[in-house]
């Protein structure tokens, strides 16, 4: 029995609070595999060394809720009075061309997609202790003690959504979280219904 490709991509969610790594991770899963990083699309204003097209798609509001009209949208939420919102349509496309597609999205866009797309997988991200997240945060230097007390308030609520979702990741070094989600996508590779076409028709069975 020869083994076929897998058709169509994964859909991955990453959720964490601010401070655990993600983007380090992400950058590191994504320089061992082909991944298809989402971007999302927002109102707000880019920020200095903000990139259109690789930070986000920066666009206008009446276009985003242009976006929203023609139900374009996987899921959205508003934050601070900004749209943001991740693409259905370009994520179908890659996941319809084979490719995993990775979002990087808070809780609340978490649950929206796990209920429009019930196959995706989720994995929470944790540092090993929250002392340990109180010191990433304070060790950027760019946030005020009241910005950051904030944040660890906010990734105290985030904690409690853990149980929602599929895998619980712990950061406590790059290269060992990056290993743990390579093992739950190749894993999820293995389901029966990513490989069920391997057998169906088989005049051998």
């Amino acid at each position: 029995m020869n083994r076929k490709k897998t058709g169509k991509g994964q859909l991955i969610v990453l959720s964490g609070p601010s401070g655990v790594g993600k983007s380090t991770v992400i950058a590191e899963l994504m320089s061992q595999r082909e991944l298809f990083f989402s971007v999302s699309f927002t109102t707000r204003e880019p920020r200095s060394g903000e990139v259109d097209g690789k930070n986000y798609y920066f666009i206008t509001r009446e276009e985003f809720e242009g976006m929203i009209a023609r139900g374009e949208l996987l899921e959205y939420t508003q934050y601070q009075q900004n749209y943001y919102g991740t693409s259905e349509k370009l994520l179908q496309e890659k996941l319809d061309a084979g490719i995993d597609v990775l979002l990087d999205i808070e809780v609340e866009g978490g649950e929206n997609v796990r209920k429009k797309r019930p196959d995706a997988i989720s994995i929470f991200m944790i540092p090993p202790s929250f002392e340990e997240l109180s010191r990433r945060l304070h060790a950027r230097n760019t946030d005020k003690e009241e910005v950051i007390q904030g944040r660890l308030a906010r990734a105290r609520e985030e904690y409690k959504e853990i149980p929602k979702y599929d895998y619980l990741v712990i950061n406590d070094r790059v290269s060992n979280a990056v290993t743990e989600i390579e093992a739950i996508l190749a894993a999820a590779e293995c389901r029966v219904a990513k490989r069920i076409h391997i057998i169906e028709g088989d005049n051998a069975l």
